[in-house]
Formats: structure tokens, C-alpha cells, sequence
């Protein structure tokens, strides 16, 4: 009986997760979005199955981000690589927006196809500051952060009415690197020179004849002539699927399955052959892993911490990948990750960490212990520094008749509290912890990268670089996507990516979300949280400011990414 074509078909319009969802109400609601990872395994299956004869994906709406396009796009790549066509196919890349990581990501299709009323947002990348220190002083919110150093900004969102030099500079930089990305992979896919793709983006946006004309776009046409074009070539037979909801053949995973478990069933000693993929997704917290409106997703330590013990205590797995989608956070809680890290390669597992869209401060230093580290070239870096500090609120509490009078045994007792400023003893303190986090923070990336402290010292003072950057820097390995990090994963433990087991950790059973675990190590300890910690604890009128300035990267004793949109 013979098989039935595949066509496999991308959605893009919705966006991409970074990592599955955080628990069962969340896989819920994004049911319907795949996720990156996922996508990623299904292509590197597809291009091996003879079923599978080609690709076609639709991108725009809400958009994807400009390292899920880098990812994405070389995973496109080695699918076409296979012998498989693949088309892109858009209304518009941006009809009255930014158009310019859509068509990033459509660069690497063999063919593009634009709706003939569309046009092209080729635009280039703007990113800016935002800054509320005027707005807080009409309301009497005193903003008393100290940071480490110059280029820590994340705080300037409350303490300056403008912007830095400093962040200018790094700024700068940032969108200067993510448009050097651009314009050297649609030069390399449309055969074009650098000099034409910049010509292209100085008269963006171009209408889509325009975009023809200068060789941006292959084909202008409606989604029913493209995707008719598109079986033209591969014949009218082939099943419509998802990328997503398409799974190799079941006996071709149960032989491979067989083929692994066999040794083991006949008592016999078998390698290790699973690589355990742990995912750092979102701002990084003590605790576990967790979600709110406010906050986005959180990744917490105690979640991680047992993800990896659990990949450490088990025989089946050969190496770990340590996922990092993170602008940072917690530095007690990034510094925890970072020993699990050290007590892994300790036992002789190799770890291998690959950077998202965003890896920088909290997230840098998770990754940063790790035997080798891949990024893409647009991913955010870096930002080895810290801050901390709080709101004062007491005078906008008088402004609006609010009494308050604080009652403490202890000379520090009520430091952190908002309705007070700190003393000079008390910004004493502050600043020396702030030097000591700085110095263990320098000390520990100059270890993991190899390098003399006052060597390294000089990238760090919070300066945020782009992967490419990065790269030349040092402050990482290679360039390259997941699949690029678990080969090398797989190469350090002895194996070929094509016969290893690649599973997410922490493995946990529906059942475990049902019953409490027996201790910490168990595999239910490290289920994710699921509700809203927004609402959670609002026993104070400053509570809520204190959680929207926590969304921004305001929080004591942050490892935190500065804001910029």
C-alpha cells in the first residue's frame, strides 16, 4: 500500500512559542500556536522521509521575532537542502508596519509569492527607550535604584527623563547588528549585493511590483495561486498537514525505539543515548516555573534546579542542551541554575546551551557554565551587571492623604520598605552588594569562557551585545540554532544526532499533576505553577507598582535585561 504525500504547511500568523506551555490551563489556551522547538524536530524528521515532498508557509499577522526567523530559517534551509521545494506566501510583509523579520524569514524559501495588492515593509529595525521619571515626580514616586554600570539601563526607565549615551551606544549597536543579519541573508538567498538589499531597505516600503522588480519577491499572486502552483510541481495528490500536526510514520519510531530499549530488555549495558533538553524560558525567578498577565512566563529555579538533577540521576542520558529564552532576573536564582550547570559537567555530562531571541544578564549567567554556547546572530546578550534598588512612595502617599508610620526592632529592618527613603548607611550597604554580586557575576563569566577577569571585564559593565557581536567577543562559541547545539551535544557524548533520543526534562506524568510529590527530587516538585501571581499578595496600595515595575525588569537585586521596545 503505498504512503500518502505529504505537503507540509507553516502558519506563521499567530506567532511561535519559545517552549511548550508552562502547565495544562496554558496548553490550553495555545492549543492552537505551535511551538518552536516543535517545529524544529518535525522539519529535521521531514526532510528524511520520502513522503514528505515539499513546504509551504504563510507568514505575517502577529509576526515572530527576529531570531525565531534566524532559527527557523536555517531549519527551512536543510529541508530545501533535502531535495523538497519550499514556498513562502504572504498578503503583505508589513501592509502598515514593520515588514522586515517576516521577510527575513521568508529569504530562506526557495520561492516568494506576495498578494499582488501587498507591498513590502523592508524597513530596517528602530528599537527606543522609555522613560517615566517626569511622570513619577508629578505623582511624588522617588525612584532610589543604584546599578552596575554604565550600561546597566534598565533602571533609566525610572531614574532619567532621556536617554544615555550609553544606551544610545548599545542601542545603536543592537539594530545596526540586526540589520547586518538581514541584509547578508537576503543577499546570500536573492543574489543580490549588499549594497542593492540597503538600497532596497533606504526605499522601503516597496509595493509588491516594486519588490519584484528589484528581485526581493519571486511571484505575485493569491494564496490559491500559490499554493496550485505549488502542486503543480508536486502533483495534486498530496495531503495537506501542518508541520506541527504531522508525526513520522509510527513504526518508523517504535523500530528506533526498539533499537535503543532492546540491550536494556535483555539485560544487557547499554550507551547512553538521550539528549535532555531543559528549557530557561522567561524572566527568571526563585521557585517554580510560572505564568501571569503581567509577568509573561517566569522559569523558576526550583524547576530547573530538579530538571536538571533529574538529567544528571538518569542512565539513559548522554549529554544536556540548556535552552535560553530569558532577559534575565533573580541572581540568587540564576546563581543556583549556574552550580546545577557546573555539578552536571562535573559528572561528566556534557552541556551544551542555545540561545534564543534573548539570553542576557540572568539569562548569560545560567548559560555561561555551560561546555559550549550557541547563538544566533540576533540574539540580545550579554548585560553582565546588576541593580537593585526601590520606589519610594511617600510622597505620593501624602498627596493623596495617606498616613503611614513605620514601627521596626532592627536597624535595617524596614530598608527595602517603599515608604521611606534609604539612609546613607543603608545606600552604603547597597552599593557594596552591588560590587560584590558585580565581581562574583565578572568573576564566574571569566571561568566559564576561559578568559582573565580584566579581560572579560570591560565586555561586561551591563553592555547588551547581539550574538554576532558575542561571538567575536567571546562571550560565546559558535552561531547557530538548536539543531546546531544538539549536534554538538551529541558529538560530545559520542553519538549521532540521527540515533539519539531527544527529550524535553523535566518529564513529568499527567498523573503527577494530580497527587503531591513525596519530596523535592520527585518529578512533580518541579510542575510548573499555573494561575496568575499578579493578584497574589497585594497587601499594600504599593504592591501593584512594585509588580508593573518587576514587568519592566525593576526588582531587588535584578539580573535583568534594560528595557528598550
Amino acid at each position: 500500500m503505498a504512503q500518502t504525500r505529504i505537503l507540509l504547511e507553516l502558519d506563521l500568523t499567530g506567532g511561535l512559542l519559545e517552549a511548550p506551555p508552562a502547565d495544562p490551563l496554558a496548553a490550553w489556551r495555545a492549543r492552537l500556536t505551535p511551538s518552536l522547538p516543535g517545529v524544529l524536530r518535525r522539519l529535521r524528521e521531514a526532510r528524511e522521509r520520502p513522503e514528505v515532498v515539499g513546504l509551504i508557509a504563510h507568514v505575517g499577522g502577529d509576526g515572530i521575532e527576529p531570531s525565531q526567523a534566524e532559527e527557523l530559517g536555517a531549519a527551512v534551509e536543510a529541508f530545501a537542502a533535502a531535495g523538497k521545494p519550499t514556498v513562502c506566501w504572504t498578503e503583505a510583509f508589513g501592509e502598515t508596519g514593520n515588514g522586515t523579520v517576516d521577510y527575513h524569514l521568508a529569504a530562506h524559501f526557495d520561492e516568494i509569492w506576495v498578494q499582488p495588492s501587498g507591498g513590502l515593509g523592508l524597513v530596517g529595525f528602530a528599537s527606543q527607550g522609555l522613560f517615566l521619571r517626569r511622570v513619577l515626580d508629578r505623582v511624588g514616586v522617588e525612584p532610589q535604584i543604584h546599578a552596575r554600570h554604565e550600561y546597566k539601563n534598565a533602571p533609566d526607565m525610572f531614574r532619567r527623563e532621556s536617554m544615555s549615551d550609553a544606551q544610545r551606544e548599545a542601542l545603536q549597536a543592537l539594530t545596526d547588528g540586526l540589520t547586518a543579519s538581514v541584509v547578508a541573508t537576503v543577499a546570500r538567498r536573492r543574489s543580490l549585493t549588499p549594497e542593492q538589499v540597503r538600497e532596497a531597505i533606504a526605499a522601503a516600503p516597496l509595493t509588491a511590483e516594486g519588490a519584484r522588480e528589484r528581485g526581493l519577491v519571486d511571484r505575485l499572486g493569491y494564496r490559491d495561486e500559490a499554493y496550485a502552483a505549488l502542486r503543480e510541481r508536486i502533483g495534486d495528490d498530496a495531503e495537506l498537514r501542518y508541520v506541527h500536526r504531522w508525526a513520522p510514520p509510527r513504526g518508523a519510531e517504535l523500530e528506533k525505539r526498539l533499537k535503543r530499549e532492546l540491550p536494556r530488555r535483555l539485560g544487557r549495558a547499554a550507551k547512553p543515548d538521550t539528549i535532555a533538553v531543559v528549557p530557561v524560558v522567561g524572566g527568571i525567578m526563585l521557585g517554580r516555573n510560572g505564568a501571569s498577565p503581567l509577568m509573561g512566563r517566569t522559569a523558576g529555579s526550583d524547576t530547573i534546579c530538579s530538571a536538571l538533577r533529574a538529567a544528571g540521576e538518569d542512565e539513559r542520558v548522554a549529554a544536556v542542551v540548556l535552552r535560553v529564552v530569558s532577559p534575565g532576573g533573580s541572581y540568587t536564582a540564576s546563581d543556583a541554575i549556574h552550580r546545577e550547570v557546573l555539578r552536571l559537567r562535573g559528572q561528566g555530562r556534557p552541556v551544551v546551551a542555545t540561545m534564543g531571541g534573548v539570553a542576557a544578564s540572568g539569562g548569560y549567567f545560567v548559560a555561561m557554565g555551560a561546555d559550549e554556547i550557541f547563538a544566533l546572530p540576533s540574539t540580545v546578550t550579554g548585560s553582565i551587571g546588576v541593580f537593585a534598588g526601590k520606589m519610594v512612595v511617600a510622597a505620593a502617599q501624602e498627596k493623596v492623604g495617606v498616613g503611614r508610620e513605620i514601627v521596626a526592632t532592627g536597624e535595617r529592618a524596614s530598608m527595602w520598605s517603599p515608604g521611606r527613603p534609604f539612609t546613607d548607611d543603608e545606600v552604603a550597604w547597597l552599593d557594596r552588594w552591588l560590587d560584590d554580586v558585580y565581581a562574583d557575576f565578572t568573576q564566574k563569566a571569566a571561568d566559564g569562557r576561559g578568559m582573565p577577569v580584566e579581560q572579560l571585564e570591560p565586555l561586561a559593565r551591563g553592555r547588551v551585545w547581539t550574538g554576532a557581536d558575542a561571538r567575536e567577543r567571546g562571550l560565546v562559541d559558535e552561531l547557530g540554532n538548536l539543531e546546531a547545539a544538539l549536534r554538538s551535544a551529541a558529538r560530545r557524548a559520542g553519538l549521532s544526532l540521527a540515533d539519539a533520543e531527544v527529550v524535553g526534562f523535566p518529564r513529568v506524568s499527567p498523573m503527577a499533576y494530580l497527587r503531591p510529590p513525596a519530596n523535592s527530587d520527585a518529578p512533580g516538585a518541579s510542575i510548573a505553577l499555573p494561575g496568575d501571581r499578579l493578584l497574589a499578595g497585594l497587601d499594600a496600595p504599593e504592591a501593584l507598582l512594585s509588580r508593573v515595575g518587576a514587568r519592566f525588569g525593576l526588582a531587588p537585586g535584578a539580573l535583568r535585561l534594560p528595557y528598550f521596545s
